[in-house]
């Protein structure tokens, strides 16, 4: 088992994200994700620093954390030879392992960038099989030329290949994408709050998907982003929810809306839907509960997300109260 610290790069920035990743690692926190943003959820307070940069500045201080993206795009802002370069360069930088989480993205992030039509699911998730595919070659040929659908390079190398592979983790909210995952992933990412159904029904497509490639994925790390909101005073835990209503909306909203002006303004139409998402809760117990059974579908990588302003002391609430009865139960 995996315990790790999601930096919300839509809501702070660079430098504070950066000390929060710190202060997680030195409270018992061993896997540190980012998300990367372009554009943040909400154009109000939001924040949206360089998630590849980041990554570079966050390793020199790390102590020996596992280090990702939960997820990157590379696909539309960023050609795939870029991504693949940039995660080469963390990878030597960082003192712990490092991996890279890929997913299929939103709108918000890659069109107003790029100026790019925002295509449909499945061209959406072609690019994204065939950027792995390029990505994977960088890293572990001397010179590339690469003639693909979407994507091309020409006697193109890395010079500081990764000593030891780095691990694709992709991420899936749906049956096609998670057959994907069992094709050609080394792990798995997902998001919390959603129904067992989807949860079962994801775990059954990943394992058709490696079954129909030949693949024994029966090691595959399986990540889970568990968003809680965990306080001594409940009051508090219920309204750091609010600023993450974006969370509560529906599938199109979020992936197809690419104004953060238009999100904030669908967010603040209910936000206290956002609390849906959240194991929101004052008993550590409970919030242990709560998690078992994400823990009993095979999730081995659990990353917490707390939504609050008070980061800091989410971080100290968690790892003194939740995190301890996290390892004495489940590892």
């Amino acid at each position: 088992m995996r315990y790790g610290y999601k930096a919300s790069a839509e809501q702070f920035g660079a430098r504070r994200l950066t000390d929060l990743a710190l202060l997680a690692e030195s409270k018992g926190l061993d896997t540190i994700t980012v998300s990367d943003h372009f554009q943040p959820w909400r154009h109000t307070g939001g924040q949206a620093p360089n998630a590849l940069t980041w990554l570079g500045a966050a390793a020199q201080g790390l102590q020996g954390a596992y280090l990702g993206t939960s997820v990157l795009t590379p696909t539309m802002r960023y050609h795939p030879s870029v991504v693949a370069q940039a995660l080469a360069t963390v990878a030597q930088l960082n003192r712990g392992p490092t991996f890279l989480g890929v997913g299929t993205g939103e709108a918000l992030n890659e069109v107003p960038a790029t100026g790019m039509e925002w295509p449909g699911g499945k061209e959406r998730r072609l690019r994204l099989a065939e950027s792995i595919e390029l990505i994977r070659r960088l890293w572990s040929e001397e010179r590339v030329d690469f003639d693909g659908e979407y994507y091309r390079t020409a006697r193109a190398t890395i010079y500081e290949r990764p000593e030891t592979p780095i691990p694709i983790y992709i991420a899936a909210a749906g049956p096609l994408a998670a057959r994907l995952v069992g094709r050609a992933g080394d792990g798995f990412i997902c998001t919390s709050g959603k129904s067992w159904d989807l949860y079962r029904e994801l775990l059954e497509n990943i394992a058709l998907g490696a079954e129909a490639a030949g693949r024994d994925i029966s090691g595959m790390p399986k990540m889970i982003e568990i968003k809680v909101s965990y306080d001594t005073e409940l009051e508090r835990a219920e309204t750091a929810c609010y600023w993450w209503g974006a969370l509560a909306l529906t599938p199109e909203e979020k992936h197809s809306t690419d104004d953060p002006l238009e999100m904030e303004r669908l967010a603040d139409a209910h936000p206290e839907d956002a609390r849906r998402r959240f194991i929101v809760s004052t008993d550590p117990d409970e919030v242990v509960e709560r998690i078992a059974p994400y823990v009993e579908l095979g999730f081995d990588e659990l990353v917490f997300h707390g939504p609050g302003e008070e980061q800091e002391r989410f971080v100290e609430l968690f790892t003194r109260d939740v995190l301890p009865r996290l390892r004495a139960r489940f590892g």
